[in-house]
């Protein structure tokens, strides 16, 4: 790949590592290599910190692909846990309430995941990446400020129950851009009259591009520095 070109990357994202951080990773590996200073980079949508897997980072002329990237369906592997909620949505944040699952049996959860598949509306979480006023809505919560999420459609095609090991439920999601699976989460308990939160995400694929063809930090890290993969 030529760096004046451009180019993309597809990575497994690690465990606790932000968007960002991996941007800056990669951006600090090609200017070791290359000895270029300037040149465009950006990731072609956020994973969670708490999240892992396939996150796409384009440089160069192909930065321009970034909204093309990000308009693509995902799929997403993770683990609802049920009967309590956080504020986050998800293990950022310790549990705030708990609720019963007593009632809760395979067919109810597999009957609930059915009637989210289809067009609907979506509230984001509050500890978020979506940006209000030109700053990112968890930049506001974090500084004490109430904060009103815009409602959004999306589409949920695929909505599988892979295994159920109460109070742990497994699913496969395949969405829309701009689907939060934490929103999900809240949404799944809420919908069993009892309470969910995300303890679990992996984000499989984005369009045509799997998990599969990912490679780690390290991995690109050597063929960039060893095998000269990207030159300019």
């Amino acid at each position: 790949m030529d760096l004046k070109e451009g180019g993309f990357l597809l990575i497994d994202k690690p465990y606790t590592w932000t968007s960002f951080q991996v941007v800056n990773k990669l951006k600090s590996i090609i200017r070791k290599a290359t000895g270029e200073k300037k040149f465009k980079i950006g990731h072609a949508g956020t994973l969670d910190p708490l999240a892992t897997g396939l996150l796409i980072v384009c440089f160069g002329k192909h930065t321009k692909k970034i909204e093309e990237f990000q308009g693509k369906d995902k799929q997403y592997t993770g683990t609802f846990h049920l009967g309590a909620t956080t504020l986050s949505f998800d293990k950022e944040h310790p549990e705030n309430e708990t609720f019963p699952i007593e009632h809760i049996n395979e067919d109810i959860i597999k009957t609930t995941a059915k009637q989210f598949i289809g067009e609907q509306e979506q509230v984001p979480p509050v500890y978020s990446a979506v940006k209000i006023n030109g700053k990112r809505a968890y930049h506001y919560v974090k500084a004490g400020m109430e904060v009103e999420m815009k409602i959004r459609q999306i589409t949920i095609s695929q909505f599988d129950i892979t295994n159920i090991n109460m109070p742990n439920v497994d699913f496969l999601i395949s969405c829309s851009k701009g689907t939060y699976i934490r929103s999900i989460a809240r949404d799944f308990g809420f919908a069993m009259n009892s309470g969910a939160y995300l303890s679990a995400l992996r984000r499989t694929r984005i369009g045509d591009f799997s998990i599969d063809e990912a490679k780690s930090i390290e991995e690109i890290e050597k063929e960039i520095l060893e095998n000269n993969l990207i030159t300019i």
